[in-house]
């Protein structure tokens, strides 16, 4: 399992975006959020570029926490 800051991160539709293009991209990903804490944990095939790559993807700068 991979944990991201996303610093952008800060409502449910910010959650439901990341969800959505994660599992898009892995579609057996398994995600934690904490909105409070501005943290992704993911458990995905994808490595933690390819990650990376997709919240950037969705306007969301992630780095490893």
């Amino acid at each position: 399992m991979m944990k991201f800051t996303v610093p952008e991160m800060s409502c449910g539709h910010c959650r439901a975006a990341i969800e959505k293009a994660v599992v898009a991209a892995d579609p057996g990903a398994k995600l934690v959020v904490d909105l409070e804490a501005k943290t992704v944990e993911i458990e995905s095939r994808l490595d933690e570029a390819a990650l990376k790559a997709v919240l950037a993807e969705e306007g969301y700068t992630a780095t490893p926490a």
